[in-house]
């Protein structure tokens, strides 16, 4: 067959596992350099592991739900197509069922093995529809969800009951099976759950809150919005909070930075990642690197071609890396406040917003306190109280919300 080359899974995942989800090619097949071979899912994005040679598919060493560490070898790729005298798989185990009177014992993936201990379901009755017939994660959630016996049985009436109104409340009953139903983690779900949790116990997490006026920033808005809506990229409020973050860092440079046990790194560079929903999947963080440099312009239009490949599964790897400051602009689905927002390690804090509403406010006009009402809302920054302290974390919110009421027309 030749010389066999490796397929590897990049080195570099952001500190996170990743999951083999779909091989594009199979065995035999031949490929050129670069062809996409198969997707990985990390927690961040799915992304595709391109050919390191021409030459044809010869082995494929993880199938689907597997576990790919970085580095690990997916396959391999060889010089020569796999000999016409290898029968594939299903005519192999014909072939050994004939001499031997028996199957040989079936390869499980680390993902289906995981399923059978926490199902106990032996994947051997599972009819596999996997390729040449293996059986998937997916196939062992699909026999647990349909095994019988799933559904609590209805209890049996009793013989006679006096009428409601006149009935003792009685307590539930603690033995009663208890109807549900499990939906499996995504490779996604599962890195997020590592991650948060990892974070959580790594910073110590202390959390400050400011209220802003968006009055400035709606005025500058509707003066400004009809050329970048016309050009396809519009004036989102997401792209001010962006720009007032460059503004405080500036003020404030140690936000931007790294804790280490001998030293704060603090970053030149300000990559600020935007937190993007993607529904029952999980959350994704593309990054706008050196957001310094760029105008409000520049912002929105990043931010609108972001959103929309982030919600198509179409980011790159190089886009959700290298961020120094994250923000959660979690009240676009309603909340006020949020508390802790967890640190997108390793970094040092998190901004988050609330929703934006009109609230009644006092504001002083010509030595008089007047009633008004103003757009407002709660922003939070949560920190790495080992790197930073409640004077910065104050300062930098101070002049984050600066930069947002006084934006100029």
């Amino acid at each position: 067959m030749g010389d066999l080359i490796d397929i590897n899974a990049p080195v570099e995942q952001e500190g996170t596992k990743a999951i083999v989800r779909n091989w594009l090619k199979k065995i035999g097949e031949s490929v050129k350099s670069g062809d996409p071979l198969v997707e990985l899912e990390t927690d961040k994005v799915t992304q595709e592991v391109p050919a390191p040679a021409d030459g044809f598919l010869s082995e494929i060493l993880m199938e689907n739900g597997d576990d790919a560490l970085p580095g690990a070898i997916l396959g391999r790729i060889g010089s020569e197509p796999p000999g016409h005298e290898q029968p594939d798989m299903p005519a192999q185990m014909d072939a050994l069922k004939t001499s031997t009177g028996s199957s040989p014992p079936p390869h499980f993936s680390p993902a289906v093995r995981r399923a059978a201990e926490e199902y106990g379901i032996d994947p051997t009755t599972i009819a596999g529809t996997g390729r040449d017939g293996r059986v998937t994660r997916a196939d062992m959630d699909r026999a647990f969800a349909e095994a019988p016996g799933r559904a609590a049985p209805a209890p049996e009436p009793k013989p006679t009951e006096p009428p409601p109104s006149s009935r003792p409340m009685e307590p539930a009953d603690a033995g009663a099976a208890l109807r549900s139903r499990k939906i499996a983690h995504s490779g996604m779900r599962t890195a997020i759950a590592t991650h948060m949790l990892q974070s959580v116990t790594t910073a110590p997490h202390v959390t400050a809150v400011f209220e802003a006026d968006f009055s400035a920033i709606m005025r500058h808005r509707d003066a400004h919005k009809a050329k970048p809506a016309a050009e396809g990229s519009p004036l989102s409020y997401t792209a001010y909070i962006v720009s007032a973050c460059v503004a405080a860092m500036r003020a404030v440079p140690n936000v931007n930075s790294r804790w280490h046990d001998d030293a704060l790194e603090v970053f030149d560079d300000i990559n600020i990642g935007v937190g993007i929903a993607l529904g029952d999947k999980g959350l994704i963080v593309p990054v706008i690197h050196q957001a310094q440099h760029l105008s409000l312009a520049a912002i929105a239009a990043k931010l609108q071609d972001m959103t929309a490949r982030a919600r198509s599964n179409a980011l790159g790897p190089a886009e959700v890396r290298g961020g120094t400051f994250t923000i959660s602009n979690h009240g676009v689905s309603g909340s006020l406040f949020a508390a802790p927002i967890i640190i997108n390690q390793p970094q040092s804090a998190i901004l988050g917003v609330g929703k934006l509403e009109k609230r009644v406010v006092v504001r002083e006009v010509d030595g008089v306190d007047t009633i008004q009402i103003r757009p407002m809302a709660y922003v939070s920054l949560t920190i790495d109280h080992r790197a930073l302290d409640g004077h910065q974390t104050n300062m930098w919110l101070t002049h984050f919300v600066q930069a947002l009421e006084n934006w100029p027309k």
